[in-house]
């Protein structure tokens, strides 16, 4: 395709904030441009896709108005569905609580998304890099050439490394703990609990993060590590740890050994909160760029869709003249900011409590199923404050 000149919106990242920021934008008569450096959208794949069902997304952010393409997940773009929640202890303990969710097969997830965006009216440049951010002007080159383009309102949404916040200065303080790594095997072959998520503690395999199995379907599922970098020991990577924990584990390994590696995939996660401002006069950021993830599980799909659904709403009434871009910041924030703060807050918690496995264990012991799934919705309930204080663990 050769593109217009100019656009009144251009959204870069076709991911699920990018192209629900085109959706509602496009909806609500913008002309939308949509650029996305993979040449095949949703292909390199960059995260596992565990997605609770509507009403527990609902719970997570009380107060948001979910995006309609979060209504009805297509049947096509679902692996595998769940209904438990396991957290393993260390010393091999376990716990869960009620959760139902899906196993999302982003391949097919972030296409439906994309297409749903060009049925509404935007127009979508795959296999397109941006080169230079110059106010609302990008430049960019790829499988349709060089071009310059102009869009009255620029929104990022290209992920933690986001050039357009770059460009903006729209980014986070400099933490070393506030990005984690994930680092993940699809693999076949194996015996693993279809009906559960579960996620397993120990600093021997993921210390300050957690590792997880997550069911696909018949004998597939998706393994992987959330880990922070600054924490890997002994010259180890992520992959190291994960093959620790694939071959080692002394519980998951009975489960994961002896399966075969068909698919990687890596990515960064920002579990460092938003950054101080999202928006200027003329450019927002939404979804990982904009920090809009749940700290305490890395859980990031339906918060970014949120993120990316204010973007494209907040960008067509700036035009029209309803409001200033910049209340882009307020309004997401109304929605889900003190969720998102919240989880920061409990994970750095966390991060103190994961350094000691026995103090882990007894977290998990002491804690009911209710409050350890209000945990991982980055939730901090008085009963949990006050057993940890009984605990001795140092908080206030």
């Amino acid at each position: 395709m050769t593109p217009e000149n100019s656009y009144d919106l251009i959204i870069v990242g076709a991911g699920p904030a990018g192209s629900t920021a085109a959706t509602y934008a496009a909806k609500a008569g913008a002309s939308v441009l949509l650029i996305d450096k993979k040449k095949d959208i949703g292909i390199p794949l960059q995260c596992g896709g565990f997605l609770p069902h509507l009403e527990t997304l609902q719970e997570l952010v009380p107060n948001a108005e979910l995006p309609f393409t979060l209504e009805s997940i297509p049947s096509e773009c679902i692996h595998a569905s769940s209904s438990v929640q396991r957290f393993i202890a260390p010393n091999g303990n376990s716990k869960e609580f009620e959760v139902d969710a899906d196993a999302i097969d982003r391949r097919r997830f972030d296409k439906y998304l994309a297409k749903v965006a060009g049925k509404c009216g935007a127009q979508l440049m795959a296999g397109t890099n941006v080169l230079e951010v110059n106010g609302t002007t990008v430049k960019v080159d790829g499988v349709f050439g060089e071009h310059m383009i102009h869009g009255k309102v620029l929104i990022g949404a290209d992920g933690p490394n986001s050039i357009v916040g770059k460009a903006k200065g729209l980014v986070r303080d400099p933490d070393p703990m506030g990005t984690g790594t994930a680092f993940e095997y699809e693999i076949s072959g194996v015996d693993v609990d279809r009906d559960a998520v579960e996620m397993y503690f120990g600093k021997d395999y993921v210390p300050g993060g957690y590792a997880w199995v997550i069911s696909q379907g018949g004998d597939t599922a998706n393994i992987g590590v959330g880990i922070r970098e600054v924490l890997f020991r002994n010259g180890m990577s992520a992959r190291d740890y994960l093959e620790r924990f694939m071959y080692e584990h002394p519980i998951a390994s009975k489960k994961l050994t002896g399966g075969s590696i068909i698919s990687i995939v890596s990515g960064l996660v920002p579990v460092g909160g938003a950054p101080k401002v999202t928006a200027t006069k003329d450019t927002l950021v939404a979804g990982d760029a904009a920090g809009h993830i749940i700290a305490t599980n890395g859980g990031g799909i339906s918060t970014a869709m949120v993120g990316g659904k204010i973007a494209g709403q907040t960008a067509v009434d700036s035009l029209e003249g309803k409001c200033k871009l910049t209340d882009y910041d307020e309004r997401w924030r109304k929605e889900m900011g003190l969720e998102i703060k919240t989880a920061v807050y409990v994970r750095k918690l966390m991060d103190n409590l994961m350094r000691s496995d026995s103090m882990m264990s007894a977290a998990i012991k002491m804690i009911d199923p209710e409050h350890m799934k209000a945990l991982q919705c980055g939730q901090l309930p008085d009963a949990v404050r006050k057993g940890l204080i009984k605990m001795n663990f140092g908080i206030k």
